[in-house]
């Protein structure tokens, strides 16, 4: 397999940066630093191992054979580039996320039209400084004050209401 060649990085930090939040800000900066000192370690070695001279090395030791032994072994050495089984999981995961993101997105508009129809309702009522009770009434039904089907007693909590307690005593 050939090696790929890492010649800058892939990674767009002004877009990433964009979008990491102002109290991860300088997590994002070191992490930056870090990935461009690893990126320069790598740019400064060369792309293929050196060529080394054997007849030299022929000429200069002694001991017979030592340098055929070690040109054999180092011509068939062979460092793979690492396999990448990764990808597919953090694809997976991506085409997840993104499935979750446009669901939110789709719960969140039903939302928030629902949230600009109560708006509405209330844009239309009349203002409550210039509302009677029975206007308010009208426009809450469920919160107006009804003396005649739901009566209240002093101290008006609803603890002391006898509303919703079949046979209820009334407190004296």
């Amino acid at each position: 397999m050939a090696s790929r060649r890492i010649a800058q990085s892939s990674v767009n930090w002004s877009a990433l940066a964009e979008r990491v939040p102002s109290n991860q800000k300088t997590n994002l900066t070191a992490f930056k630093s870090m990935s461009d000192k690893y990126l320069r370690s790598v740019v400064a070695n060369p792309e293929s191992p050196p060529k080394v001279d054997w007849a030299y090395y022929q000429k200069n030791v002694p001991i017979a054979g030592m340098v055929d032994k070690f040109q054999k072994a180092y011509e068939t050495l062979q460092i793979p580039y690492p396999v990448d089984n990764v990808t597919v999981q953090v694809e997976a995961q991506e085409k997840q996320v993104r499935e979750e993101i446009a669901k939110f997105i789709k719960e969140s508009e039903g939302r928030i039209a629902d949230f600009q129809s109560q708006i509405a309702a209330l844009k239309a009522l009349l203002p409550f400084n210039q509302m009677t009770m029975e206007d308010y009434r009208d426009a809450f039904p469920d919160q107006a004050l009804d003396p005649i089907n739901r009566p209240s007693f002093w101290p008006h909590t609803p603890e002391e209401q006898e509303v919703g307690a079949p046979n209820a005593e009334p407190h004296h």
